[in-house]
């Protein structure tokens, strides 16, 4: 007699269908495409070239320095240009002198510029390199204008300076005042130089006080006293004087002082002798 033997169990359920060709990933393959998804979002390219550029800017200063290293030369000459007047080319190529022998390439111009500007007549010098060991220098010496208090020097711009041989400037206006106005010194000595010369009359020197006054002299010899209010005024008044009246005895006149409202008081050089002393 047989016997059925029922076996009960628990219903799994069947898979789910698959396509033909289709495979499932499991988790581990999962993160890669996840990783790969990551990775297409990165502009590899730009990047790249970012790399790229950033050693080509380590590698050029340490390659410029190795080339320049390899090529630098010691400074053998100085080749000095310019007019010179109250300096010289030989002491300027002596004070230079203490860079031969300095590397090409390391030495500083900035200095050499600085060291020689210190000179007194040197207004301003340009340096420049020449392949393979030389310096050039241009150097533009100050134009003295006048001669300054205290035996100085004032240059076309107005600075003032005090060299060892101002005689070198040669024969030159006298101008004096504060130093804190020499250009407004100089600005008026201009004006009446140029209306001077209109009228036939040199320009020999200007003076300013400290309170204002001026006082004018001319080539023959004559002062000329303005004071401090109306100068303008009395120039011209002086001007019109000289031409109408004093321009036929020039020679005899000594000062004239222009302060007065309507005229001009003169000082006679006869008169002044006849007032010294008596020998």
């Amino acid at each position: 007699m047989l016997e059925t033997l029922l076996i009960r169990s628990r219903a799994v359920p069947s898979d789910p269908p698959r396509r033909r060709g289709a495979t499932s990933l499991g988790p581990e393959r999962d993160r890669f495409g996840v990783l790969k998804a990551v990775l297409s979002t990165v502009p590899w390219l730009q990047a790249g070239l970012g790399v790229v550029i950033l050693l080509v800017a380590g590698l050029v200063p340490w390659a410029t320095g190795k080339v320049l290293g390899a090529m630098d030369q010691q400074i053998l000459a100085i080749d000095v240009n310019g007019d010179f007047i109250g300096d010289s080319r030989v002491a300027i190529e002596r004070q230079a002198g203490k860079w031969i022998g300095k590397s090409y390439f390391s030495t500083d111009l900035s200095e050499i510029k600085a060291d020689l500007e210190r000179r007194p007549w040197v207004e301003t010098v340009a340096v420049r390199r020449v392949w393979p060991d030389r310096l050039e220098l241009n150097v533009r010496e100050k134009k003295p204008l006048a001669y300054w208090t205290d035996g100085r020097l004032v240059s076309r711009k107005g600075e003032l300076f005090m060299p060892p041989n101002p005689e070198v400037a040669g024969r030159l206006p006298q101008l004096a005042g504060p130093d804190e106005r020499v250009r407004d010194v100089i600005n008026m000595a201009r004006t009446m130089s140029d209306k001077l010369a209109g009228h036939g009359l040199g320009f020999s020197g200007l003076s300013l006080e400290r309170r204002g006054a001026w006082t004018l002299r001319l080539a023959n010899g004559i002062e000329v006293v303005l004071g401090r209010d109306q100068v303008a005024k009395r120039f011209e008044r002086f001007i019109t004087v000289y031409e109408n009246r004093l321009i036929s005895r020039s020679d005899e006149v000594s000062r004239v002082d222009a302060r007065y409202t309507n005229g001009v008081a003169v000082q006679w050089k006869a008169a002044q002798a006849a007032s010294g002393p008596k020998t």
